[in-house]
């Protein structure tokens, strides 16, 4: 996520499934109307403070993660609070009758959270849940990094990518390699939007001889 830092301009980040618990890279992102975080490691609702000035954060999705605790109320109050341009939380709509009574029932958040202990990169509070991620089924994975894959799809003006044909990418066991090569697609994906014509046609460039290499390795095994 530290990446977002390069990226002020960025529109929709997809980061997903990530191990993600520190939200402060984003608070540069003054172009950011879209961010999926599902199932992450984020364990307290003042990381939202990072997000609390971003003008164009319309859609939010930040389900599943430590921070929504065991009350849906009170958690989808103090989001709204303290992000009430939010059009979309969690894929449902937010209404002005939400936002109004958001007012009363949600909490307000006026600082970030309090510094956690690291080690090798990860909070030490996040290893249970990390676990659990590591354990999820691939149906459970593919359902939702394909919805989001599209919707970056869609915002690049490319054809979503049918379920049967996503579907066939995996094997029968999400493993490492494979979450991985879905987390370098989708930044790959979201990179592009910030280039130009002369970089993308640096990309084509690129991706063409890439493909050429590997057709002909194949032939080659064959």
């Amino acid at each position: 996520i530290s990446i977002c830092r390069e990226l002020p301009n960025i529109e929709v980040i997809t980061f997903s499934v990530n191990a993600i618990s520190d939200l402060e890279p984003l608070k540069q992102c003054q172009n950011l109307s879209e961010l999926y975080l599902r199932k992450n490691n984020i364990t307290s609702l003042n990381e939202l403070f990072y997000l609390k000035n971003l003008p164009r954060l319309r859609v939010l999705w930040l389900s599943e993660n430590p921070c929504c605790g065991s009350d849906p109320h009170r958690y989808r109050m103090t989001v709204l609070r303290n992000l009430p341009s939010l059009q979309k939380l969690d894929n449902q709509a937010v209404t002005e009758e939400e936002l109004s009574q958001a007012l009363v029932d949600g909490e307000e958040i006026t600082a970030p959270p309090a510094r956690r202990n690291v080690e090798n990169g990860y909070p030490e509070s996040a290893e249970s849940s990390a676990a659990e991620s590591a354990t999820e089924t691939e149906s459970e994975l593919l359902s939702f990094t394909l919805e989001e894959t599209n919707k970056i799809r869609e915002e690049l003006g490319m054809k979503p990518v049918p379920r049967d044909k996503f579907s066939s990418f995996a094997p029968r066991e999400m493993d490492c390699n494979r979450k991985k090569r879905n987390n370098v697609l989708n930044a790959i994906l979201l990179l592009m939007k910030e280039l130009d014509v002369e970089g993308l046609e640096i990309v084509q460039q690129t991706v063409g001889r890439r493909l050429q290499a590997l057709r002909k390795k194949e032939l080659q095994e064959e």
